[in-house]
């Protein structure tokens, strides 16, 4: 067996083998405690990390360094649209804050550090959340849309991820998918964070916006900036374990300059157990393969 394929088979284990519970759901109610002292250890460690500082200004850096739109209505399983209407509204409180923010360099950009808690207040509502691959109502829902753009967004730009939570579940099929599986980031207010680290000689400033339709926004500088980043996808496949599917990819970065690429760099390996029906139709309509593994 090859290294590619220890791989899998060690995912493949690691998900039937889980037999630890968490705390929190042996005991429900410790869960309220238990969030509550996270979020209390998280905003202590970001308080003493001076990296973590950064400006806002409403002018922008002149050089386009990476730009990406997200569509803000798509179909997602059998999920109420009105949650997706509340999402933008949810979309539009953050993108305030958001649009402008400038990251020196050397310095750490965290969503959360940024956005703050979600309330009610600031004009926040209940849209969808996820909680354990199942569809909930929660104060700031949606927010992972945003998330998951800003993660491919710096994917295009000279920062280094400091980190980054996958999405442990495949809950939706692809509808209109334009970005790979695997390509976002989830978060949870505020122990599941964002966070990437500017590498670049100069400051990265976040411009982000939203049309009727679209979730837009660029990273700008103020000096051009040489290398180009492109994000490539590898291996990817569904996996079926008797009655269990599985899917997986590996993303890789590559770093271009004058369109010759100088570095490769494996950026994550994704894999997750899927929660909606793969069918034969489905698989081909979408020009995926299929890899039946044991028993």
């Amino acid at each position: 067996m090859n290294q590619f394929e220890d791989e899998i088979a060690k995912r493949i284990y690691d998900y039937e083998s889980k037999n630890r519970v968490a705390l929190s759901r042996r005991f429900p109610l410790l869960k309220g405690p238990i969030i509550f002292l996270r979020r209390l250890i998280r905003n202590i460690q970001n308080a003493v990390n001076f990296k973590l500082r950064y400006k806002k200004k409403n002018t922008y850096f002149e050089h386009v360094v990476a730009r990406h739109q997200s569509v803000l209505r798509r179909r997602l399983g059998d999920s109420d649209p009105d949650l997706q209407e509340k999402k933008i509204i949810n979309l539009r409180q953050a993108v305030k804050r958001l649009n402008g923010i400038i990251i020196n360099q050397g310095n750490i950009f965290s969503f959360w550090k940024v956005l703050g808690q979600p309330k009610y207040k600031d004009g926040y509502v209940d849209g969808m959340l996820l909680s354990n691959g199942t569809v909930v109502k929660g104060i700031g829902g949606g927010l992972c849309q945003l998330s998951n753009f800003l993660y491919w967004l710096s994917l295009h730009a000279p920062v280094e991820t400091v980190e980054r939570s996958h999405h442990s579940m495949d809950v939706f099929p692809d509808s209109g998918r334009v970005l790979p599986f695997g390509g976002g980031a989830t978060v949870l207010y505020n122990f599941i964070d964002l966070q990437f680290r500017n590498k670049s000689p100069c400051p990265l400033q976040l411009k982000i916006w939203i049309t009727e339709k679209h979730l837009k926004g660029q990273i700008v500088s103020p000096h051009p900036i040489q290398e180009k980043y492109h994000v490539i996808e590898k291996n990817h496949f569904f996996i079926k374990r008797g009655g269990q599917y599985f899917r997986y990819n590996e993303l890789y970065r590559e770093t271009r300059i004058n369109n010759r690429v100088i570095k490769t760099e494996k950026i994550t390996v994704n894999f997750a157990p899927v929660l909606y029906e793969v069918t034969e139709t489905y698989l081909e309509m979408n020009g995926y393969s299929l890899v039946n593994w044991g028993d």
